[in-house]
């Protein structure tokens, strides 16, 4: 069986097309600058990598170049559509619409479309990139996938906010969380390494990329997890701010005269790393300047270590021990700065971490940056958010 995973972005769409018999991707990819000028897609696929920079209007060109890429003769894997099994998209937010993945119908579009609001950055992409595909595949099965899903473990004391009761059963305001699959398919990888039962270990995963989050997992269930309604909450990211005081926003908003739209995307777009670093939102970008001397760069890296320090303490304060901490996603996996700012002055929790092994290059592979005296296992680990989605897409057909 070979499932096509879709992961729409605003301006882009990144694909993969896994064989399921053996796990393995036949080819992947990713469509860049939609709807912009010097749009592109970069193709791999049999060890090669190939590029076609043309104008992609929008997301249905996207595809339509995405599946001509997969058949083409020179540089494809399988010889026609038909060979695609399923689709399997990953979608942000759910709101308590779908606890689980579903099938993509009419019915379930309707209510993708009512909760779009819930991850403005990514749902509308993602409604985009699959309406789509049903055009250019419309008899093919195809499966939503909602970052959430993991999430919805959590107990009620943890996922509720301190509101009026009515106003949560009425507009379903609570903590949703975000990165469910990558938490999920990391948190398991950590348990076969560690040769245990997910259900023996606590563990902190903390996916750290432009957008981060952070989760408890306690016995292979999520327990608690830094994002909240929507993505926007918990440490600070690329462009978001993380957790601020609303008063402090409303305040902004009176002093700039923005509305309340306008704050979010101030809040969403233009805070977080590059708002206080003035320099970027990349990590790599920040951790250059921090070298050469720039204080706010510094400040910036400074800030987003001290969060997620915080946010570990604390869930292994909820979970009574951590036993695991894991690094994924982009600044998780290939930043030791930032690994190193989080994991020091950790003493007090058993944690340690081996710098020279901290400092070793990324090579795709799991990798042990415990101390020799450390209580806690810190490991390093790959996620592979798509690979969840198939399975998942599998599972539900």
């Amino acid at each position: 069986m070979k499932v096509l995973v879709i992961n729409s972005g605003s301006s882009s769409l990144k694909y993969q097309l896994i064989d399921m018999e053996t796990e393995n991707v036949l080819a992947k990819g990713n469509c860049e600058r939609i709807g912009i000028d010097g749009s592109r897609l970069i193709h791999k696929a049999n060890g090669k990598e190939t590029i076609v920079e043309t104008p992609m209007p929008d997301h249905n060109v996207a595809v339509a170049l995405v599946l001509k890429a997969l058949t083409d003769k020179d540089v494809g894997v399988i010889s026609s559509m038909e060979e695609i099994d399923a689709v399997g998209h990953r979608v942000v937010a759910s709101g308590e619409a779908f606890k689980k993945p579903v099938l993509v119908t009419d019915e379930t579009m309707a209510l993708m479309e009512e909760i779009k609001d819930l991850a403005p950055l990514h749902n509308p992409a993602s409604i985009i990139g699959v309406n789509a595909c049903r055009v250019a595949m419309p008899n093919t099965p195809m499966g939503l996938v909602f970052d959430t899903g993991f999430h919805f473990t959590m107990p009620e004391y943890a996922y509720m906010y301190a509101i009026d009761y009515e106003h949560y059963e009425k507009y379903k305001i609570r903590r949703y969380g975000a990165h469910g699959t990558s938490h999920k398919f990391v948190s398991q990888e950590a348990a076969k390494y560690l040769n245990k039962k997910p259900e023996e270990l606590k563990i902190v995963t903390c996916h750290l990329g432009n957008g981060s989050s952070i989760t408890a997992v306690d016995g292979g269930k999520c327990v608690d997890t830094s994002m909240g309604f929507t993505p926007l909450a918990g440490v600070p990211m690329g462009t978001r701010s993380g957790d601020i005081d609303f008063a402090a926003a409303e305040y902004l908003a009176k002093k700039e005269g923005m509305s309340i739209s306008e704050v979010l995307n101030y809040l969403n777009k233009k805070s977080g790393m590059l708002g206080v670093s003035g320099v970027s939102s990349d990590f790599r970008d920040l951790t250059s300047a921090s070298e050469q001397g720039d204080k706010r760069a510094k400040l910036a890296l400074d800030m987003f270590g001290y969060c997620c320090k915080k946010y570990v303490g604390a869930y292994a304060a909820a979970m009574n021990g951590v036993d695991c901490i894991v690094f994924t996603a982009g600044v998780g996996e290939n930043n030791n700065f930032v690994r190193k700012s989080i994991c020091e002055n950790m003493e007090y929790l058993g944690v340690e971490i081996d710098e020279e092994k901290n400092e070793e290059k990324n090579n795709g592979e799991i990798r042990d940056i415990s101390g020799k005296n450390s209580k806690v296992k810190v490991l390093i680990i790959p996620t592979n958010e798509e690979l969840v989605i198939a399975r998942e897409t599998v599972e539900l057909l």
